[in-house]
């Protein structure tokens, strides 16, 4: 299950409780790990060999809404949102390890890490292998 981390849950508060301005991220980056991410961040962010994260959005074509697909504004209960498109990473040109987590990122290298989770299974990389991607649907965040 994907989890904001300490640093949104705290963008948020001061935004919507204590008027203090927060402005969403221009892009959104979707980031893969080798080590466990955590609310605090951390992590060990895959490196090398064709490595790069990728884009994925903000937009409505990128994300449905709770409500299930991308038009309209969020309707739905239960605070879920999945990728509407394919999310597909670099073709490997190197061994990238065994992936367990995932992560949102507010920029294409460093910046904030905003939403991570478990993958649902962990999923190791290694040269030679097709590009590894989260098909539409399959990389699913819970606002609760």
């Amino acid at each position: 299950m994907s989890a904001m981390t300490d640093y949104l849950e705290n963008k948020l508060v001061d935004h919507i409780l204590r008027a203090t301005p927060y402005t969403a991220p221009a892009s959104l980056w979707v980031a893969l790990f080798t080590t466990s991410t955590t609310d605090a961040g951390g992590g060990t962010e895959v490196a090398g060999g064709a490595y790069a994260r990728v884009q994925c959005g903000p937009s409505l074509t990128a994300w449905k809404g709770t409500h299930g697909n991308t038009s309209g504004a969020s309707s739905g209960t239960g605070g879920v949102s999945q990728n509407a498109a394919a999310i597909s990473f670099p073709t490997p040109t190197a061994d990238w390890g065994s992936i367990g987590w995932y992560a949102i990122f507010d920029a294409s290298s460093g910046g904030n890490m905003l939403i991570q989770g478990p993958l649902q299974a962990p999923k190791t990389v290694n040269l030679g292998d097709p590009s590894p991607s989260f098909l539409a649907d399959q990389l699913i965040l819970t606002f609760a």
